[in-house]
């Protein structure tokens, strides 16, 4: 099984160090499992939000599973406090305390799931891409059932958050409502053919991404010029460089200025862009210039403190 699990996984060579995101649940201990089969020198990180009295209990399974494996082993704490954007606060701070090169435990069934979020949000062909496979999530190809058929079969003991069942959460009820109605409706199992539309709506993303590279996105007169698709690619490249993805609304205000329909415009994160001649400039915008306007969030409002050592307890199991 573990021979099979690793030909379909994404691990780098033997004796590679990786850090691996280890909440206890059974996607994450299958993914630190499947890394010492693998070879990898493996440093098991937990991660405790401090929001419910039984993450001390996950805590111990996974304490329990990387003494089982042999492996290093480390727990994070932060006081994340509840309320709205719960789910963003939280993938932002497991992405802070892990760092951009560790591991986690992401399966097909949440490659699913992440397609049709992005739907529901009305995203392009970028978000409906979902997660891009890669050395950071090896068992994106693996099935949510694989990887629990897994731990039992090699007796590991898995926790089980009951956030994940939370209906509050929108992923919650993609989980246990709509996926479920669509497998109903389509009389099969939906997750595998959404992760395959995933995969092509990922390919035609990079190539129109790779045709966008030539254009100057301060370059008003070549915006105006390329296709509307790549001079949109080239701009959200442009704006992405502050740390935060802009939506099609600034990208249109931003078009707008292009063709010397508007002046400037905010562009969120507390910056706009203006035109001068035929040049766009990126720059901050003025205390009294700062349009409220929908945009990317301020980390400062999501109440996450980037001082502190943040973590997630969740890995979407």
């Amino acid at each position: 099984m573990i021979a099979d699990l690793l030909q379909r996984s994404t691990f780098p060579a033997s004796g590679t160090p990786v850090t691996c995101g280890l909440s206890g649940g059974a996607d994450s201990t299958a993914l630190v499992l499947l890394a010492v089969a693998a070879g990898c020198e493996v440093t098991a990180i937990h991660v405790d939000h401090g929001l419910r009295s039984s993450a001390v209990d996950d805590q111990r399974c996974a304490e329990r599973t990387a003494e089982r494996l042999d492996i290093e082993f480390r727990v994070e704490h932060i006081d994340l406090v509840d309320g709205p954007n719960l789910e963003a606060r939280a993938r932002v701070a497991r992405q802070l305390v892990l760092g951009p090169d560790a591991m986690t435990g992401h399966t097909a069934d949440d490659q699913a799931e992440t397609l049709l979020l992005a739907l529901l949000r009305g995203s392009g062909a970028s978000g409906l891409a979902a997660m891009t496979p890669g050395p950071t999530r090896p068992i994106l190809g693996l099935r949510r059932s694989e990887t629990s058929a897994l731990c039992a079969a090699e007796g590991f003991e898995v926790a089980h958050d009951p956030s994940n069942d939370d209906p509050r959460f929108r992923r919650n009820r993609v989980r246990h409502e709509l996926l479920p109605l669509m497998n109903e409706l389509a009389v099969r199992d939906m997750a595998p053919i959404l992760a395959r539309t995933a995969a092509l709506l990922r390919d035609d993303d990079q190539f129109l991404d790779q045709l966008s590279a030539g254009i100057d996105p301060s370059d008003a007169l070549a915006l105006a010029a390329a296709p509307r698709p790549l001079a949109s690619r080239a701009i959200r490249r442009w704006l992405e460089s502050g740390g935060y993805p802009p939506d099609a609304a600034t990208i249109s205000r931003v078009l707008a200025v292009a063709a010397g329909d508007a002046a400037g415009c905010d562009v969120g994160a507390r910056r706009r862009v203006s035109r001068h001649q035929q040049r766009l400039v990126l720059a901050p915008a003025p205390a009294n210039q700062v349009e409220n306007r929908s945009g990317p969030p301020d980390p400062v409002a999501y109440g996450i403190d980037h001082g502190l050592p943040i973590s997630s307890d969740r890995d979407h199991e």
